[in-house]
């Protein structure tokens, strides 16, 4: 079984998504982390993204796992630092690179291949799972997604700070050349902005049948 979740920053889906897959038995998958970990190794290594073949070589010849919940880079568990300023700073962009994207969807596909999944991102109802048992994208008002990434207290940014890289990201996601953000047809859509977690988590439970 694979449950979906697509949206833009600040609306929950990943934190949603982990109850769900405690909640279900199943594993928990986070595509954004792949491009972040490629991110880090490239802001560790100061090595610029503004030469996506550069870029696609180095993914390519990454190591790159997921093991409860974190992703391994090279043997390193490093999902403390995939959420650092630095990072959210140029991810979109990397993402954005097309080949990369193709390296990160058969790496997703390769390991839901033998287990039930609850995955999130910005194109896993769209692209990597468009035959996903169940699909639906959270959004929230850009104030909220602002405000709730500032309570995380993972970045030096100010609110307003916040604000303006969320404002970016989004719109670099939704004008992707492949992979863009957007809701998929088939998609259940779900404002989160005046919802809590666990009413998210229940409006979801009782959309899937087990």
């Amino acid at each position: 079984m694979i449950i979906a979740i697509d949206g833009p920053a600040g609306t929950g889906k990943s934190t949603i998504a982990k109850i769900l897959a405690e909640r279900l038995g199943i594993t928990f998958l986070n595509s954004g982390s792949f491009y972040r970990a490629v991110t880090l190794y490239l802001v560790r290594n100061n090595i610029p993204y503004t030469n996506p073949d550069d870029v696609v070589k180095i993914a390519s010849e990454l190591d790159m796992d997921y093991v409860n919940s974190h992703l391994i880079l090279n043997g390193e568990d490093v999902e403390p630092f995939l959420h650092s300023d630095e990072v959210d700073a140029h991810a979109a962009q990397v993402s954005a690179i097309v080949p990369l994207r193709h390296i990160v969807n058969e790496k997703l596909r390769k390991i839901t291949g033998k287990i039930s999944v609850v995955c999130e991102g910005r194109d896993i109802t769209t692209v990597v799972f468009p035959n996903a048992d169940y699909k639906f994208y959270l959004d929230a008002s850009l104030d909220v997604q602002a405000e709730r990434r500032f309570k995380q207290g993972v970045s030096n940014l100010s609110l307003e700070e916040i604000k303006e890289s969320i404002r970016k990201r989004d719109e670099i996601d939704k004008n992707k050349a492949e992979g863009s953000l957007k809701i998929a047809p088939d998609a259940m859509y779900i404002d989160t902005s005046h919802l809590t977690i666990e009413q998210v988590c229940e409006i979801i439970v009782n959309k899937i049948h087990v």
